[in-house]
C-alpha cells in the first residue's frame, strides 16, 4: 500500500477515523527524512490495514505549527482517534515495527476509560 498524502483540509478525517494511522512529518531538504522514507514505504506495504501518512510541513506549516512540530522526522501514531505516540527522529525498521506491534497490542477501551477519567479530574479539579 502506498503513503497518503495529508494536508490541513484531510488530516482530522484521517486521524480520527478506526484503526492505526501513522504519520509521517517531513520535507524534502532533511536528510534524516530521506533516510526515513523507504523505511516508512516498507512498512506501508507490510501493513495494509494500517494508514500511513504524510505531511510535507514545507507546504502545510501551519498545519506542522498547530501540532507543535518543531523537528523532523515526526511520527505520530493514532489508534481510533487517539494520539498514542509522538516522537522526533527518524526510527530504524526493527523500532518501527516493535511500535506498529505495541500499537495492535493497546488496550483501547482502558484507554478511553482512562482519558475519560482525566477529563473528569480537570473539570472537577
Amino acid at each position: 500500500m502506498a503513503t497518503t498524502d495529508l494536508t490541513a483540509a484531510t488530516f482530522e478525517s484521517t486521524v480520527t477515523g478506526d484503526g492505526i494511522v501513522l504519520v509521517d512529518f517531513w520535507a524534502s531538504w532533511c536528510g534524516p527524512c530521506r533516510m526515513f522514507a523507504p523505511v516508512f514505504e516498507r512498512a506501508s506495504a507490510q501493513h495494509p490495514d494500517i494508514v500511513f501518512a504524510k505531511v510535507d510541513t514545507e507546504a502545510e506549516q501551519a498545519l506542522a505549527g498547530r501540532l507543535g512540530i518543531t523537528s523532523i522526522p515526526t511520527l505520530m501514531a493514532f489508534r481510533d482517534g487517539v494520539l498514542l505516540f509522538a516522537q522526533p527522529g527518524a526510527l530504524p525498521a526493527p523500532a518501527l515495527d516493535q511500535l506498529i506491534t505495541a500499537l495492535r497490542e493497546v488496550d483501547m477501551d482502558e484507554v478511553r476509560t482512562t482519558l475519560a477519567y482525566e477529563e473528569t479530574a480537570r473539570a472537577v479539579g
